[in-house]
C-alpha cells in the first residue's frame, strides 16, 4: 500500500530575495509525468485530492507564491483521468498549492500511456541510463520497442508539447518553461517548432550515460533525442560527469552540431544551449522540523530495541539500481570474517517497492528476500537476526531509521543524485559515518567526508564497512560535520534559484536582443 505524507512546511522563505524580486510579474510553466497532486477515487466514487511528497515537489510547488504558475502532469490514475474530463481541457484550481497554482493533466489514451511509460521510458531509457543492460542477453529492440516509440513515446511528447503551448499561449506575459526528467525528451523540440521565442529549460534526474551506451538506442531514436533537448535554451543535469557525458554525445551523434566543450555549450540552427549542472539536495529545515513530528519519534521508538551495539542502516528504492544484492553479501563476508561482530551488528533495511509490474524488478526483490533469509539463517538466533527488512513506502519510517544509523551504506550502481545521502547526515543523531559509491551523483559534494567504493568492489565494501564501524568517534565527528556543512550550504533552496536565475538571464538577453534588431531594423530603414 503506497502512503504519502504531508511533511511539506511554509516555503515563504526558500527562495532568495533576488530572485523572488526577479520572478515578480513572471508566469512559470513546469511539467512532468507525474504531478505534485495525486487524485484517487473513494469508495463512494468521490474525487480526493492528496499532495504529492518529497523534496523535489515542495521545492517546484513554492514557484506559485511568486509566480502564476501551472503544472503539466498526465493522469496517470482513474480519479485524475475523472478530474481532467470535468476541466474539459483547461487547468484546474488547486486550493492546495495556493491560489497562483494550477493543474493542468495530459490524457492519453490508456494503451498509448502504457507504451510511452512501461514499454519505453522504464525499461528502455531508464535501464539505459543507469547502465544496466546485460549486453549479451538484453535489450533486444524489437517491433515491441519501435512500436512503443512510435506510438507511444512521441505521441505523448506531443500531447505534452500541446498542452504546454495552449498555457504559454492563453493567459498573460510569455512564460517560462521548466521540462522534467527522461519521460519528456522530445517534448522541447516540439514546443519549439510552435513558440520560437519561448524561453525554455529540461533537467534530466537521473544519470545520462557516456556517448557509446546511447549504441544501446538506434540512431534515429538518440539523435531525435539529442536534437530535441538541444532546442532548449538550459539543458540541467545532477553532476559535472553528466554534463560533459551529454556534451561528447551531442558531438559524437549530431553532425550538424558545433559543441564547445570549454563553455559548454551545444549550437545548432544558429540555436545555442547551455548545459548546466544542478546539483539536486534536500529541503534542510523541512527536514530537521519532521524529525520532531510524533510520527517520526513514534518510529524511532519502535527502532531503538532492534538496533545492535552498531547498526548498520540502507534506505532504497528495491531496484536494480540500488545494488542492495552486493551490500547484502558485503554484510554477509563482513560477519564471516569478524566473527565477533555477530550479534552486536546488524542491518536495518527499507525498502520501497519499486515499478512492481516490471519483470526484472519482481525478480530483483525475490533476490534480495531469498538472500536476507540465508544470512538470517546463517547467523541468527531465537534473540538476534542480524538484517531486518522494511519493505513498504513509509518515509517517516525511513526518517527515524536514518536517525539511528552508526554507518549508512549507499552503494548504488549509479543514480543522478541519491537523496539518501543527504538527507542521512542532516537527520542523523550518532555522528554516524556514509559510504558512498564513486558512480552516485552525490559523490561529487559529498566525497571529502564520505567512505568512497566502487559499487562492484564487494571486498571493497567488506572493508569499508569495517572502517566505519572501527572509526575513533573524533573521526566520526569530524566527517559528520564535513557531510552536515556541504549539504546545508547547498540545500534545495540553492537548487532552485540558481535555475531560475539561468532563466531569467536567458530571457533578459534575449529581450535585449530583441530591442536590438529593432533598432537595427529602424536604422536601415
Amino acid at each position: 500500500m503506497m502512503m504519502v505524507f504531508d511533511y511539506y512546511y511554509d516555503t515563504s522563505a526558500l527562495l532568495s530575495d533576488s530572485c523572488r524580486e526577479k520572478l515578480s510579474g513572471k508566469r512559470i510553466i513546469l511539467a512532468s509525468n507525474r504531478g505534485p497532486v495525486e487524485y484517487h477515487l473513494s469508495d463512494g466514487g468521490n474525487i480526493v485530492e492528496q499532495r504529492g511528497s518529497g523534496g523535489v515537489v515542495t521545492a517546484l510547488s513554492a514557484i506559485a507564491q511568486y509566480a502564476d504558475t501551472t503544472w503539466v502532469a498526465s493522469a496517470m490514475t482513474d480519479g485524475e483521468r475523472r478530474a481532467a474530463a470535468r476541466a474539459r481541457g483547461d487547468s484546474l484550481k488547486v486550493p492546495l498549492m495556493g491560489d497562483r497554482f494550477q493543474l493542468r493533466f495530459v490524457c492519453p489514451p490508456k494503451s498509448a500511456y502504457y507504451k510511452f511509460y512501461s514499454v519505453f521510458s522504464n525499461p528502455i531509457l531508464w535501464f539505459i541510463q543507469h547502465y544496466m543492460w546485460n549486453l549479451p542477453y538484453s535489450p533486444n529492440i524489437d517491433a515491441k520497442a519501435y512500436d512503443a516509440w512510435e506510438n507511444g513515446y512521441v505521441p505523448v511528447n506531443q500531447e505534452f508539447a500541446r498542452a504546454i503551448v495552449s498555457e504559454a499561449i492563453r493567459r498573460g506575459p510569455s512564460p517560462l518553461i521548466m521540462i522534467q526528467d527522461y519521460h519528456l525528451y522530445l517534448a522541447p523540440a516540439y514546443i519549439r517548432e510552435m513558440l520560437p521565442n519561448i524561453v525554455m529549460q529540461h533537467f534530466t534526474h537521473i544519470p545520462w550515460p557516456d556517448p557509446g551506451y546511447w549504441h544501446i538506442l538506434p540512431a534515429p531514436m538518440r539523435e531525435e533525442i539529442c536534437r530535441s533537448l538541444c532546442s532548449s535554451d538550459i539543458v540541467g543535469f545532477q553532476t559535472r560527469r553528466d554534463v560533459r557525458n551529454f556534451l561528447n554525445t551531442c558531438d559524437f551523434f549530431l553532425d550538424d552540431a558545433d559543441v564547445d566543450i570549454h563553455s559548454h555549450t551545444v549550437t545548432r540552427n544558429g540555436h545555442t544551449t547551455r548545459v548546466v549542472a544542478y546539483p539536486i539536495s534536500v529541503d534542510v529545515a523541512n527536514l530537521r522540523e519532521l524529525v520532531t513530528s510524533e510520527w517520526v519519534r513514534n518510529y524511532e521508538r519502535e527502532l531503538r530495541p532492534l538496533c545492535g551495539a552498531k547498526t548498520i542502516v540502507r534506505v532504497d528504492r528495491a531496484d536494480p539500481s540500488k545494488n542492495i544484492l552486493r551490500g547484502l553479501e558485503a554484510f554477509d563476508i563482513l560477519l564471516e570474517r569478524y566473527p565477533r561482530l555477530i550479534g552486536q551488528v546488524n542491518m536495518l533495511a527499507f525498502l520501497v517497492p519499486s515499478r512492481t509490474d516490471i519483470k526484472q524488478y519482481q525478480r530483483y526483490m525475490e533476490d534480495i528476500a531469498g538472500l536476507v533469509r540465508s544470512i538470517n539463517n546463517k547467523y541468527g538466533t531465537e534473540e538476534w537476526k542480524p538484517i531486518r527488512v522494511f519493505y513498504e513506502n513509509n518515509y517517516p519510517q525511513a526518517i527515524a531509521g536514518l536517525r539511528l544509523y552508526d554507518v549508512l551504506l549507499v552503494n548504488s550502481l549509479y543514480d543522478g543524485m541519491n537523496l539518501v545521502a543527504k538527507e542521512g547526515p542532516i537527520v542523523n543523531e550518532r555522528n554516524g559515518i556514509l559510504i558512498l559509491s564513486d558512480t552516485v551523483g552525490a559523490y561529487e559534494q559529498l566525497k571529502d567526508g564520505a567512505i568512497s567504493i566502487s559499487p562492484v568492489d564487494i571486498e571493497g565494501t567488506v572493508e569499508a564497512l569495517y572502517k566505519a564501524l572501527m572509526m575513533p568517534e573524533g573521526e566520526r565527528k569530524s566527517r559528520a560535520i564535513i557531510l552536515r556543512r556541504t549539504i546545508e550550504e547547498e540545500d534545495i533552496t540553492l537548487w532552485l534559484t540558481r535555475q531560475l536565475n539561468d532563466l531569467l538571464a536567458v530571457e533578459q538577453e534575449r529581450h535585449e536582443q530583441a530591442i536590438l534588431r529593432s533598432f537595427l531594423r529602424q536604422l536601415h530603414r
